[in-house]
């Protein structure tokens, strides 16, 4: 604990993520600490479900920084290739497949598909590990629902964002507002609801 807050390890080198999880825990007394800044190694997703992979990263950060653990692990699955590419999302087109790598080969796998059925989701699991040895985490998951478009659309947001089509609002993922795809989508909702019951266990810790 330092000045009043506990501070916990964030699982990803991704700036971004390191930033959003910061303004969302600061009020709830928690002060994150990037693993960039720490000699751990690349964690390999071999696990077959976004919970899994998630505790893999969240137990090795643990493990290598010495404090408590949050990490997330989230893909997209289509109906239409049976729930591909699910965990292996980030790797659909190959191991150093960029983001227009993997977009260009869902579109492919989707092409001549009947508009109604290229419904997909995003999905997300948030973890939270006290320690690397711990038994019981705290996990959370969420996912957004909506369709593969025919062509990316937007400039914005990352990885399948510019093909994956809100229905609520009818922009892609990549042409919503930042402040309007963190309130709908996958990793908000996921990283709301982890950040509601780690106050909710730091409120009944001092009241002991």
């Amino acid at each position: 604990m330092t000045d009043g807050l506990a501070k916990v390890v964030l699982a990803t080198r991704n700036a971004g993520k390191v930033r959003e999880l910061e303004q969302m825990l600061a009020p709830h007394g928690f002060q994150v600490i990037a693993i960039a800044g720490f000699d751990a190694p690349e964690v390999e997703e071999t696990a077959p479900t976004f919970v899994e992979n998630a505790l893999l990263k969240a137990r090795a950060a643990a493990h290598a920084v010495g404090l408590p653990a949050i990490a997330d692990d989230s893909g997209l699955e289509v109906d239409a290739l049976g729930g591909a590419p699910g965990v292996r999302s980030a790797r659909y087109a190959g191991p150093a497949a960029s983001d227009a790598d993997n977009v260009a080969k869902l579109l492919a796998a989707l092409s001549g598909t009947d508009p109604a059925a290229r419904t997909a989701r995003f999905r997300c699991a948030a973890v939270y590990l006290p320690h690397a040895g711990h038994p019981c985490p705290i996990v959370c998951q969420a996912h957004w629902e909506g369709r593969i478009l025919d062509a990316p659309r937007g400039s914005g947001g990352f990885g399948y964002d510019p093909v994956f089509l809100d229905p609520v609002t009818g922009l892609s993922a990549a042409e919503l507002p930042a402040a309007e795809k963190n309130r709908v989508s996958h990793r908000g909702q996921a990283v709301r609801a982890l950040v509601a019951a780690l106050a909710a266990e730091r409120a009944s810790l001092a009241s002991h």
